[in-house]
């Protein structure tokens, strides 16, 4: 699967830049996100602060890209980022997806193929993607995944298979509980 490199504007949370070059040799789990999606705050970004606070950070690296394709005025600013990672206690970097202004999706997001928020994306410690999934993915299941990975020294092995899967649960509404589509 095509693992195209992140194209962010800047960091939080982090003294400089991560990149999955620099992060090889370790699993990565990016969460991506908006700041008024119900399903990221409900389910996407607790689980993200969940693996971080659960395995070695010299095993597996969390990393959260706010990705905004909706209500820009309301959460496209880094002050209000800044304020919501503060207000619950997120811990783990986070990337702001560069907004395109030639097309509605941010440029990592739509490199991805991604739906909507919130995205789980698994890459293997060669920086290979191996999943990614749209809406919430049990704790039990991504960290038998991750397991899996961090047990795989050598990169991509057969369990990983490239999992890609990007699943949608569909509702009326653009944004619901399990999330926000495009």
């Amino acid at each position: 699967m095509n693992t195209p490199d992140w194209n962010v504007s800047e960091w939080l949370n982090v003294e400089g830049p991560l990149s999955l070059e620099g992060l090889k040799g370790k699993v990565v789990v990016m969460e991506t996100f908006q700041m008024l999606c119900p399903g990221c705050v409900a389910t996407g970004l607790p689980q993200a602060q969940r693996v971080a606070d659960s395995f070695s950070p010299d095993d597996v690296q969390v990393i959260g890209l706010h990705s905004v394709f909706e209500h820009h005025q309301a959460q496209g600013h880094r002050a209000a980022l800044e304020a919501f990672l503060h207000e619950y206690r997120y811990t783990f970097p986070v990337a702001i997806d560069r907004v395109d202004d030639a097309h509605r999706q941010p440029a990592t997001m739509r490199a991805y193929g991604m739906q909507g928020t919130p995205t789980l994306v698994l890459f293997d410690r060669s920086g290979q993607r191996v999943l990614q999934h749209f809406g919430h993915l049990p704790d039990l299941v991504l960290g038998a995944k991750i397991e899996r990975l961090k047990e795989a020294r050598g990169g991509t092995g057969d369990q990983a298979k490239h999992e890609a899967r990007a699943t949608r649960e569909d509702t009326a509404e653009s944004c619901g509980e399990a999330g926000c589509l495009i």
